[in-house]
């Protein structure tokens, strides 16, 4: 199986590198409006935005980089096959912005904006992150009225592009080897992750480099783009990022034997994935023997329990659950190769 994964400089709300009906998945971390750390990005992308904030009117300010995300989404609609998901990783912010403090519900605006244009919202998850320190209390301390709740979690918003589901022909070898084990669908079809941790990414530059870089990495760990690869996509799909930042979306397509497409205005980003990428033979390898590892003391519990499996792995020494999962088959890197704007890569069945 070969896999092509492409990163281009540009503008995401032309996305010229994509046809229409392109793209199977799209995994992506926007940047979120009214945080101030994208402050800046939203005055380029719109001058407007700086004068609201200029002038104390927080809801002006808010709804004008929502526009601007919003130029994204009708992108998204053009390339997404019809059934093809979307997954948007978002959190909401808390600001004062002039006389007023609130909280501006990210979450909520986006999910407006992907029904408007036609898609189907589905279930959303939800992912708890560790708080920034012990004093989790904001406000007015010890003292009520005043004081107001942490944001400790952020969105994971599941969109479908239009009413039908994507179809395959009967038995299809790459969906059913594709499939999830039982306990993993278990744990990554809830709609609350508590076992995911954001960790600040660590950007290293070179001397002289674009500093902004290391401000601008995202609490995006590569547990979050891998899950929904898994859940939402077949091997040989296509899975996107619009805003690409450091790539993590593309290597956990990589690892998962998708083609990955990311769109990124800052070029400086591309040096950064071009280390991962010196990993990734060892990422997927570690990728897949944690999955299969974790099916395998899955199995140990349950027959210490007193339980039986009425099926067995075709590829795998180890019994599963139900039937469809009986092909799951896991992939590894064997080669990779640079390419213009990206990589082929090479990928062999995983052998435990």
């Amino acid at each position: 199986m070969e896999t092509s994964h492409r990163a281009f400089v540009g503008d995401s709300r032309e996305m010229t590198a994509l046809s229409e009906d392109s793209v199977e998945l799209v995994v992506t971390s926007p940047p979120y409006p009214m945080i101030e750390m994208w402050d800046d990005l939203f005055r380029s992308l719109d001058p407007a935005v700086g004068n609201a904030l200029d002038d104390g009117d927080g809801r002006r300010a808010f709804e004008l980089m929502h526009e601007a995300l919003g130029d994204v989404w009708d992108e998204l609609a053009r390339v997404l096959v019809d059934g093809g998901v979307a997954c948007v990783n978002v959190g909401d912010a808390t600001r004062t912005v002039g006389d007023s403090f609130r909280v501006y519900q990210n979450h909520a605006r986006i999910v407006e904006a992907f029904d408007a244009l036609g898609f189907e919202p589905l279930p959303d998850i939800l992912w708890r992150k560790p708080a920034n320190s012990a004093a989790k209390f904001m406000g007015s301390g010890m003292l009520p009225p005043n004081a107001y709740a942490t944001l400790e979690h952020e969105y994971l918003l599941v969109f479908r592009n239009g009413t039908e589901r994507r179809s395959f022909e009967p038995g299809a070898e790459r969906r059913y080897e594709s499939a999830y084990f039982w306990e993993e669908r278990n744990e990554w079809f809830s709609d609350l992750w508590m076992d995911v941790r954001g960790t600040v990414q660590t950007i290293e530059t070179d001397e002289g480099a674009d500093g902004d870089l290391r401000e601008r990495s995202a609490a995006y760990p590569f547990e979050i783009p891998s899950r929904l690869i898994h859940m939402y996509s077949v091997y040989g799909d296509t899975v996107l990022d619009p805003f690409w930042g450091t790539g993590t979306t593309s290597i956990a397509a990589m690892a998962a034997a998708r083609n990955s497409v990311g769109y990124e205005l800052d070029e400086g980003f591309i040096n950064v994935f071009e280390e991962a990428v010196a990993d990734i033979k060892t990422i997927s390898r570690r990728a897949a023997e944690a999955r299969l590892g974790r099916h395998e003391r899955f199995v140990e519990e349950r027959r210490a329990e007193g339980e039986t499996f009425a099926y067995d792995a075709e590829h795998y020494d180890v019994p599963v659950t139900t039937k469809q999962e009986r092909r799951i088959r896991l992939y590894t890197i064997g080669s990779v190769e640079a390419v213009e704007n990206g990589y082929d890569v090479a990928h062999e069945p995983y052998t435990a």
